[in-house]
């Protein structure tokens, strides 16, 4: 391996899982990822931290799994946030330059940006991401990138990410117990859309619909710039919640229905098919219609489509999303979801997955909608390593593992295949043989070596 190749490690701590993932930027530009491990999240609720211990041994049990299968050991990861707790505002900040005549410098607007770290907020918050949106120098504007130009007065539009900061203590704190640092805290539809939207869809205008186990994350681009975030309280748990009530059957029941049989779309759903579920404590088993079971998922997905719509009006951008939906996420996967959302929100749907930015032997693997969040961490570490000049601090393999990347086709995962590497034997000739024998043969004249009773 290159020694000054760019490895990055990033956990995905959501609601139902928790994904951790190694990966590299390869010479074509594509991110292969190198390893990829999941558990169940057994203790976060909506995005956020409400049992320090369940969530550190699932993130122990990833970090573990994915160091052995990979050989790659690391210290430090990038990590996702989300959660009610995330809110957003817009501010726009000046400064005044000495001179007309200099150049606009990176100084200069590094420190624009870093003045909004400074700005008010709520006692308990803190600043996640400053987003630049647009420039203003001496009074033109719609500049993306002033530097180079002259002028007196520059100015900026923000878009600032807020969150609790205990939310984010808390995910510091699980980290540090797994004995990996927090590189970067990165908003996760942010790093959502880095794995699934094109260039031409962020410039055309789109937005981003991550759906999750327990929240429903927004995003809205416009002219390549983030415009719009939010978190909305509902994801994929709330749906199986409602399948358990609806039809009087056990949570993981509920769930595999979900899965296996369920349909966004109750008036496409088919009449005539019913799927029996086993009854509880040796009791009759239940036979549940197709068509009813999708009209109990169809009225909770209206709901968190409705509200999908009220982020999209709230943005100002309803008019100009000429890329129109894309929605990502395991609740994506959920069947004829994209025919009901174009439905509901009379806008172009279709399914975010990250195998644009993908190569590998794990691509296939990879390639779901469950994992776009986990690789959009990849590419946003891997992003702003090189924008900073650092190095991620992981360069090598592991010098205990050797072997190369293979898929496991049962579990659908990539992983390493451990090989032992032997000693060369030195090829003897006749000669080294017949001598070999002889000092054989005088040893057995020494008499037997006794290795038990008489």
């Amino acid at each position: 391996m290159n020694s000054k190749e760019q490895i990055v490690a990033a956990v995905d701590i959501g609601t139902t899982k928790i994904v951790s993932i190694v990966g590299k930027k390869t010479e074509n530009g594509k991110i292969e990822i190198l390893g990829l491990s999941k558990a169940p999240s057994n203790g976060v609720k909506r995005g956020v931290v409400i049992n320090i211990d369940e969530t550190v041994r699932s993130i122990q049990t990833t970090v573990r799994d994915v160091q052995q299968r990979t050989g790659i050991g690391f210290s430090e990861a990038f990590v996702g946030i989300a959660g009610l707790h995330i809110t957003s505002m817009k501010n726009r900040g000046y400064i005044m330059r000495d001179s007309f005549d200099n150049e606009i410098r990176e100084e200069e607007v590094a420190r624009l940006k870093n003045d909004m770290y400074k700005i008010n907020i709520a006692p308990g918050q803190q600043i996640i991401h400053v987003i630049p949106q647009s420039f203003i120098v001496d009074e033109e504007t719609g500049i993306s990138n002033p530097v180079g130009m002259c002028g007196k007065r520059l100015e900026a539009n923000f878009h600032i990410v807020i969150g609790q900061i205990a939310s984010a203590q808390n995910i510091g704190r699980c980290m540090g117990r797994a004995n990996l640092k927090v590189k970067n805290l990165m908003l996760e539809p942010l790093a959502s859309a880095e794995a699934v939207l094109t260039d031409d869809e962020r410039e055309a205008g789109v937005v981003l619909v991550d759906i999750g186990g327990g929240t429903t994350d927004v995003a809205v681009y416009y002219d390549n710039v983030i415009r719009h975030t939010a978190v909305i309280p509902l994801g994929g748990n709330v749906v199986t919640s409602d399948i358990k009530e609806g039809c009087a059957i056990l949570q993981r029941q509920a769930e595999q229905l979900k899965i296996q049989y369920g349909s966004a779309f109750g008036d496409i759903a088919p009449d005539d098919k019913v799927v029996s579920i086993p009854g509880i404590g040796n009791r009759d088993p239940k036979e549940i219609s197709f068509k009813n079971l999708a009209y109990i998922i169809q009225s909770r997905m209206e709901e968190i489509i409705e509200c999908v719509n009220f982020e999209i009006q709230n943005s100002g951008y309803a008019d100009k999303l000429a890329a129109g939906v894309v929605v990502t996420g395991g609740g994506a996967m959920l069947k004829h979801l994209p025919q009901l959302m174009k439905f509901k929100t009379a806008m172009d749907v279709r399914i975010g997955l990250p195998n644009e930015h993908l190569s590998g032997s794990g691509r296939t693997e990879i390639n779901q909608p469950m994992y776009s969040t986990a690789v959009g961490l990849i590419m946003c570490g891997i992003d702003l390593l090189e924008s900073t000049g650092e190095r991620s601090g992981i360069s090598s393999f592991n010098s205990k593992k050797t072997g190369e990347l293979r898929e496991n086709p049962a579990e659908g995962e990539i992983e390493t295949e451990e090989v032992e590497k032997e000693p060369k034997k030195e090829k003897k000739t006749i000669i080294d043989k017949f001598m070999d024998k002889l000092v054989d043969m005088f040893d057995a004249d020494e008499g037997p070596s006794i290795t038990g009773e008489n």
